[in-house]
């Protein structure tokens, strides 16, 4: 680098080219959204047979290929916009210092050296004369430096010094230009793509790869953004996101989408833009290192006899097998089933009418998290968030998608032409077992905050000219983290409904922070953990929301057992349709109940 190339170089020339490359990516997202969304959708909801079938799959590589374009042009952008930043401050501080040394009266050579003019006391009936110096070993080394700092004040000429000065701070600037060239230029040539047409899990682990490679050289860009706010508040968050331009918008979801797809009081469109990057970069490489694991051995079990009886045990190959690889194939396989029912629900989306799905949270670490929308909460009239209970994983969400989305189609005909969406929240650490784990109240109070953080959120990114309507549905231990986020904050909702419930924290309906007549309840005939609740676990008698007592609206259920409350076609679920709607006059209730029946 040299001070011709650095005076001749243009920032603003890579910042337009950015641009372009921002808007080649915003128009790719549009693509995708018009190709899953729109056209894709229309197929579902109208045509069968194998035509269509064929076209759907199509239509699904073209709609992955335009994902892949909008996430890799995103990433030049702003590999584009961070090597501007860096040049740009190295030219900065260039034109100041040939700024400072024209205006001291020397002269700056092309090979960066400085000329000084004579000057100082005069020595010998002379005034010492100028020179030439150039940019000094001082500018890495500390030894160098004392000892050039201990020369300028020994030189009879003070322009000496100057000069000295000038010429380090140019030398400084051209060595930074040179290190932001030599630190992008392998960045930039990795953001290129294979010639092919299909996006694979290699070009998806790429894509992660680069994200990375980018954000290691970006960090002094990223950093000069506006941050956002420490454990902000959704208002804070979302005034953050307002206030950033379109450039900074695009470099924080192009390096930092995991960031960005966890802040509540983001809009929904923006979360689920950034964790569709998560999730399908997530998935490449999880699938991608499945695949390098040895298949579990097909001779798992053998017999042997002990004390003259036959045992089956497994194989020493089994044995080895599990020590090495067992705990993250098991991971793995699990993730990636969950994964798998997440993307089927993106792939539904116009099946029976059913709306675009938005991904508003997503992590893979323990136990999974997800937290999936039928529809756009932010447009809606009503909203429905649905907290599932003990079990809840990621490898389990698609049943609790499913809930959600037969929740959807039962309110849609009830919402008198309203818009409804209804949202999975597996947003916390759900016990693992109903006897071992379910009796401790910590995974509920460990989860509430997220859980009353959603709710705000909700609140505050929705666009819609009214307040929606919000209801939020827990079912089994699900219940018991609704009630612990009441009792500990507040219950940003409407209406409560729970299913099945073991207890929730608090004795009384009142007590859930919403307005009074607005808890719901069900419990249907053979479903045994209301019972667990009710009694404890030590015989005690605890209230629960099944008993009259707790003043809950007891609502009629004609399913069986703790799983059925969500069944097609049911009357438990035609009353949760109400309550999400509004329409709680139209609910069908239980007969006041024999107050003792409860406890025979």
């Amino acid at each position: 680098m040299d001070i011709a190339t650095l005076k001749a170089l243009k920032p603003s020339e890579y910042e337009e080219a950015a641009d372009g490359y921002r808007a080649t990516s915003e128009m790719a997202s549009t693509a995708k959204d018009t190709v899953e969304n729109r056209i894709s959708a229309g197929i579902r909801n109208r045509l069968k047979g194998e035509t269509a079938d064929a076209a759907l799959r199509e239509l699904k590589e073209l709609g992955k290929d335009f994902h892949y374009v909008q996430t890799e042009c995103a990433l030049v952008s702003t590999a584009l916009n961070g090597f501007a930043h860096d040049m740009a401050a190295a030219k900065r501080k260039l034109e100041a210092a040939l700024a400072d040394a024209e205006a001291a009266g020397c002269t700056v050579g092309a090979d960066g050296s400085v000329t000084f003019p004579a000057g100082g006391t005069e020595v010998d009936g002379k005034v010492p004369e100028g020179g030439t110096v150039s940019a000094s070993a001082s500018l890495t080394d500390p030894t160098a430096d004392a000892i050039e700092q201990q020369a300028i004040h020994q030189h009879p000429n003070p322009n000496f010094g100057k000069a000295i000065g000038f010429a380090n701070r140019i030398g400084d600037a051209l060595q930074e230009a040179a290190a932001a060239d030599a630190k992008w230029a392998p960045k930039l040539r990795a953001l290129k793509a294979d010639d092919d047409l299909v996006v694979s899990d290699r070009d998806w682990s790429d894509a992660r790869s680069d994200q990375d490679g980018v954000s290691e050289a970006g960090k002094t860009y990223l950093d000069s953004l506006p941050q956002p706010p420490q454990d902000g508040s959704p208002q804070d968050n979302a005034a953050w996101w307002k206030n950033l331009s379109d450039e900074e918008r695009a470099a924080w979801l192009s390096l930092r989408p995991d960031a960005v797809g966890s802040l509540d009081g983001l809009p929904s469109t923006v979360r689920d833009e950034a964790n569709r990057v998560v999730f399908d970069e997530t998935r490449a490489r999880q699938q991608m290192e499945l695949d390098s694991i040895p298949k579990p051995p097909a001779n798992e079990w053998t017999w042997i006899t002990a004390g003259g009886y036959p045992s089956k045990v497994h194989t020493d190959e089994w044995m080895e097998w599990s020590r090495k690889y067992g705990d993250r194939y098991d991971f793995l396989t699990k993730s990636l089933h969950g994964m798998q029912d997440i993307q089927k629900r993106f792939d539904a989306t116009g099946t029976n009418g059913l709306p675009e799905a938005y991904l508003l949270g997503f992590s893979t670490e323990g136990d999974g998290r997800a937290i999936i929308a039928n529809g756009n909460p932010d447009t809606a009239d009503h909203q429905a968030v649905y907290v599932p209970g003990t079990k809840s994983d990621l490898n389990s969400i698609g049943g609790n998608i499913d809930r959600m989305v037969n929740l959807w189609g039962e309110a849609r005909n009830e919402a008198d032409g309203k818009t409804v969406s209804t949202i999975t929240w597996l947003g916390y650490d759900a016990p693992d077992d109903v006897v071992k784990d379910a009796p401790f109240e910590h995974y509920a109070y460990d989860g509430a905050p997220a859980f009353t953080r959603f709710l705000d959120g909700l609140e505050t990114s929705h666009t819609g000219d009214t307040p929606p309507h919000r209801t939020v549905i827990g079912h089994s231990y699900g219940t018991t983290l609704i009630g612990a986020a009441a009792q500990k904050g507040t219950l940003n909702a409407d209406d409560v409904v729970l299913a099945g419930s073991p207890g929730v924290k608090v004795s009384h309906a009142a007590e859930l922070d919403v307005p009074q007549g607005h808890v719901w309840n069900e419990e249907a005939d053979g479903d045994p953990v209301p019972d667990i609740g009710r009694w404890g676990h030590g015989g005690d008698w605890f209230v629960i929301p099944s008993d009259p007592e707790f003043g809950a609206h007891q609502m009629t259920t004609d399913t069986q057992g703790h799983s059925g409350y969500w069944n097609p076609g049911s009357d438990s679920l035609k009353n949760q349709a109400y309550v999400v709607t509004g329409h709680g006059d139209d609910v069908q209730l239980k007969p006041p109940p024999d107050y003792w029946a409860h406890v025979k």
